[in-house]
């Protein structure tokens, strides 16, 4: 089986945060800390040290995880680039052994139409895809934004979309990456959607994506969170992005909402699905449903 490194470089005191995003992705990491080598001098294994590991930067890490070929890698570094830039994290992200042009292209070898929830088909647009009866399919495209499918957070949102949207519903998507969900939201027939992101790129990535739909109903813009939201009376509000994320938008998501609309939350990790609940509950929402899968959950809450 052939693997690919992704390597993210950050100073030390981003180590713990840097390390808890990737291990969303993969639970083996590889640490190189080197910031506690002068204590190590001191020790019987001191002249055991190699020179390199001696003259090295103390102030800086590295975190490592390993992709197995039959994941699907842009989805990996897409799902810790949109993460390391909403927790404003400057760290250099590397694919060791794959230079970025190759990766480019190797990467759609393994990206299939893949069925998600009812009736939901997510297909990329050089493969052929017959739609059966019924079926909802969105042409996606990813490029170098989150969401294709394939990542569990993203499955757990289209399902809970799919289940609890209503036609004509004002529907807000912050943190959209790829655009996958707002999309779907659209071609189930929903009203105006306002999709927005942090990233520059996924804003591109979403409106070339929102554009090869033929979805005419969407608007992308640049936003941190909530601050680039210019209406409000939303029916339905999707927000795919770490649970810190989410949690830091609670207090102000009343604003935007009607009351009785819903938000559908993933991103979430099984360890911080309590905290994310009890927030919610602590703002006037109540909770409508859940979906896990694997170590992350999906969340409905209602506004009361």
């Amino acid at each position: 089986m052939e693997w690919t490194q992704i390597r993210v470089t950050c100073s030390i005191e981003e180590l713990d945060t840097v390390s808890a995003v990737m291990s969303m992705v993969d639970n083996s990491l590889m640490v190189e800390d080197y910031s506690d080598i002068e204590e190590n001098l001191m020790t019987v294994y001191g002249e055991l040290i190699d020179e390199s590991i001696l003259n090295s930067d103390k102030t800086i890490a590295k975190a490592s995880i390993f992709i197995p070929e039959e994941k699907s890698l842009s989805d990996a570094v897409a799902f810790l680039r949109e993460r390391f830039l909403n927790l404003g994290l400057d760290v250099k992200l590397e694919l060791v052994g794959l230079d970025e042009e190759d990766w480019a292209n190797e990467w759609k070898k393994f990206y299939h139409p893949i069925h998600i929830g009812k009736n939901i088909v997510v297909t990329p647009p050089w493969e052929k895809y017959e739609a059966k009866e019924g079926e909802t399919v969105v042409l996606m495209d990813p490029g170098m934004a989150f969401g294709t499918g394939t990542h569990e957070t993203t499955r757990l949102c289209l399902t809970m979309l799919e289940k609890y949207l209503q036609k004509g519903d004002k529907i807000l998507d912050v943190g959209t990456g790829s655009g996958i969900l707002s999309i779907a939201a659209s071609l189930l027939g929903s009203g105006d959607i306002y999709a927005y992101d942090i990233d520059p790129v996924a804003v591109r990535v979403a409106r070339e994506n929102v554009r090869d739909n033929g979805c005419t109903n969407i608007t992308c813009g640049e936003s941190d969170l909530l601050a680039g939201v210019e209406t409000d009376g939303f029916d339905l509000v999707l927000a795919n992005i770490v649970a810190d994320i989410i949690l830091r938008m609670v207090g102000d998501l009343h604003k935007y909402i009607k009351p009785g609309a819903l938000v559908v939350t993933s991103g979430i990790i099984i360890q911080k699905s309590d905290e994310v609940k009890d927030a919610f509950l602590a703002n006037g929402y109540e909770l409508a449903d859940m979906l896990p899968e694997n170590d992350w959950v999906s969340f409905v809450f209602r506004k009361l």
